[in-house]
């Protein structure tokens, strides 16, 4: 075996010696090209003239004065709805054999996001690009000859009509290639349980059978898996039960909130690879050890457009404003948060996926996530992004000697009718008063974010914590959505949603 994975690495090593980068600049305009050129003749790009966009002395500029922006509800409504009525051609050429499924992080009903075949494909193609990226990496030989556990949702699709539906990760695991099959845990039978707790279960019984050298999935639910494992064998690490584990590949979530938690489940660090991959499509992913940030994928149909993050350019609901400016990959600049816009191959166009990114480096076109954009506290102008939120718990953890891999906030009224920050953190070791929690995040918060000075000095009249467990924040999710998969938990919450939370919570604490 360790032959094999010599050769397995070598062909690696090969293959990024051969693969030159693309200019990304040209990349993007030949992905828009063939986007439009390929999209023409359905219902959208007759009705937005693709063909005289193509026609266009700048085909960049025209696409964006000629056709808007879109979020979901607004393609849905306008477009996709079309396609569930079995109408052909509409954004994309054909119908969709898959949509994915998707309850974001803001509500119980399911987005439905077309799936095509070229998207399939271009998924499968950036996760080849990612695994010929683990040439820069310092894995030996034997790493390449163990197997993967890719944690997603079920496998088992639902048929309805002339398609299947389900989550994305479920979407790409039912199309992995035959040949990889030995390598991919927990295999076609298990993957197939709906039952996230069943499915885990499973996991947990089969798991000392398996060589596991990497495993994939959003940090919650790998975190509950591993807990499931470690007390399903009576086993104090993962590395008790899989000793080779060197590699976990993260997304959906930044990892920082959950790093502290991971720590306590291993026996030693492992690489951990951060990956951008959405139900819209697989979008950038780390390429290098040296930094935590992502590559954006420029040549594998999708089109990246930015808007900057200001509260001027975001109407209430997340969605960008009409007169907001457009800014191309060529022109963004470093740190600045931008809101990020895709047209694909599975027939989206200038669509808000709904998150914010920044470059931390322009000229290898590398992003990080910094946020969503429904979860940008600025109700009395704090102008607060996740990642500010983030880093503040963060520090939290460091100064009480916590940990904290799960919170929510959102601006509500006190008693005086003014507005104050209630946050919940979950905390999962450690002790620490509430009201000093309270008093540090909102010294760190201060410290971080001008804005959010000045509101605090002006209508913004307090900062209020509640400790809570982490189980929940889980349980939150399998109630209002479900549990495992893609979903996510949301950060910020509008009054009503959170007035729902803390109902829940309530009744949480009645049962204890």
């Amino acid at each position: 075996m360790a032959v094999i994975g010599s050769i397995i690495k070598g062909l690696i090593h090969a293959r990024d010696a051969v693969v030159s980068e693309p200019d990304a600049v040209e990349a993007q305009e030949k992905v828009l090209r063939d986007l439009l050129e390929k999209a023409k003749d359905t219902a959208f790009g007759q009705n937005y003239n693709f063909e005289e966009i193509l026609g266009s002395e700048n085909v960049k500029k025209a696409f964006a004065e000629k056709v808007p922006y879109f979020n979901y509800n607004k393609i849905n409504e306008e477009w996709w709805s079309r396609m569930h009525a079995g109408e052909e051609n509409v954004t994309w050429p054909g119908k969709p054999p898959y949509f994915a499924l998707s309850s974001g992080t803001t509500g119980k009903s399911s987005k439905r996001i077309p799936v095509t075949d070229d998207m399939v494909e271009a998924i499968r193609q950036t996760g080849i690009k990612q695994v010929g990226s683990l040439a820069n990496y310092e894995l030996p030989s034997d790493f390449f000859t163990k197997e993967i556990m890719m944690l997603g949702s079920s496998t088992d699709l639902n048929k309805v009509e002339d398609h299947e539906e389900g989550e994305i990760s479920g979407i790409s695991a039912s199309n992995i290639p035959f040949w990889f099959r030995n390598f991919y845990k927990p295999g076609v039978e298990i993957s197939q349980i709906e039952n996230w707790d069943e499915r885990v279960l499973e996991i947990a019984k089969e798991a000392k059978n398996w060589d596991i050298g990497a495993m994939s999935g959003i940090p919650s639910w790998t975190e509950l898996m591993i807990k499931k494992i470690l007390e399903y064998h009576n086993a104090q690490n993962i590395h008790e039960i899989w000793p080779n584990l060197m590699v976990y590949t993260t997304g959906g979530v930044a990892f920082e909130p959950y790093e502290k938690a991971f720590e306590k489940l291993v026996a030693h660090p492992l690489v951990v690879i951060d990956t951008y991959l959405a139900s819209e499509g697989f979008m950038a992913f780390q390429s290098r050890p040296e930094t935590h940030s992502m590559k954006l994928v420029v040549d594998n149909g999708i089109y990246f457009e930015f808007v900057p993050f200001k509260p001027e350019y975001i109407a209430e609901d997340g969605s960008i404003k009409p007169e907001a400016p457009v800014v191309l990959l060529e022109d963004v600049e470093p740190e600045v948060d931008y809101v990020l816009l895709i047209s694909t191959v599975s027939g989206a166009w200038r669509y808000l996926i709904g998150d914010t990114v920044k470059f931390t480096d322009v000229e290898r076109h590398e992003i990080r996530i910094t946020g969503r954009t429904k979860f940008f506290l600025n109700v009395v102008g704090s102008q607060l992004s996740v990642n500010k939120m983030n880093d503040a718990v963060k520090e939290l953890e460091q100064q009480f000697d916590i940990t904290i891999p799960e919170f929510t906030v959102a601006a509500v009224k006190n008693s005086e009718g003014d507005y104050i920050h209630k946050w919940y953190l979950g905390i999962e070791e450690g002790k620490a008063g509430e009201e000093e929690l309270a008093e540090a995040l909102d010294k760190e918060l201060k410290a971080a974010n001008k804005n959010y000075g000045v509101a605090r000095s002006k209508a913004l009249k307090g900062v209020e914590v509640v400790a809570v467990s982490p189980k929940v924040f889980t349980e939150w999710s399998a109630t209002n959505k479900k549990k495992g998969g893609q979903v996510k938990m949301e950060k910020v919450m509008n009054e009503e949603k959170f007035a729902e939370w803390e109902e829940f919570v309530s009744s949480m604490n009645n049962k204890q």
